[in-house]
């Protein structure tokens, strides 16, 4: 049986709303892809496994999507259709308002400037990684197009997966930013307080 997401009617709705959200990643992952092949990346190869991890399971997905078990009934499959291109749409409109919002800072890879400042406003006040959740979102809906659940449970889990670890690097890494500030601290106080002890 052929997926829902490339069936007709379904699939020019489904062609442009895939072209419409993954345009923006592009430039994102190709200046990533520059950036962790550089010496000195923290990212521990989450761009990797976010990019390829993300794009097996999507193949894999799409190749189950063709065959005849866990297909949705066919009352089901439109309904899941309509659903899956709104959570693309709606995970594509939230990932673009964390790149307004970030800016400069946002970027494919883990990295921190030292002179990053923390959003605190718009969907990061509600959501710790809203970008992340908005990219299982999509992951979601494109599994919902394709009318089969074990694509759906599939995409499910590996962009849970993908970004669980991605989160993983970017606390470790911010973690170690915050014990480093506090060493540094830690040193200026002692060396304050033996300038202040040796003043005449």
């Amino acid at each position: 049986m052929t997926p829902t997401a490339f069936t007709w009617p379904y699939w020019p709705v489904f062609a442009a709303v895939i072209i419409w959200a993954y345009l923006p990643e592009f430039k994102i992952v190709r200046v990533a892809r520059k950036a962790v092949t550089r010496g000195g990346s923290v990212d521990a190869g989450s761009f990797q496994v976010i990019i390829y991890a993300g794009g097996v399971a999507s193949a894999i997905a799409v190749a189950m999507g063709w065959m005849p078990f866990l297909h949705m009934s066919g009352a089901v499959r439109p309904i899941a259709f309509a659903f899956g291109v709104v959570a693309i749409a709606m995970g594509s409109l939230l990932r673009r308002h964390c790149f307004r919002l970030l800016g400069a800072s946002f970027t494919g890879d883990v990295r921190a400037a030292p002179d990053q400042r923390i959003i605190t406003t718009g969907a990061y006040r509600l959501l710790r990684h809203p970008s992340y959740t908005a990219g299982m979102l999509m992951n979601i809906g494109f599994g919902l197009t394709l009318g089969n659940w074990a694509s759906l449970a599939l995409l499910a889990l590996a962009a849970f997966g993908v970004y669980r670890y991605r989160i993983g690097v970017e606390e470790r890494e911010a973690d170690l930013d915050a014990r480093l500030a506090r060493i540094v601290d830690a040193f200026l106080s002692l060396v304050t307080a033996e300038v202040a002890r040796h003043r005449p």
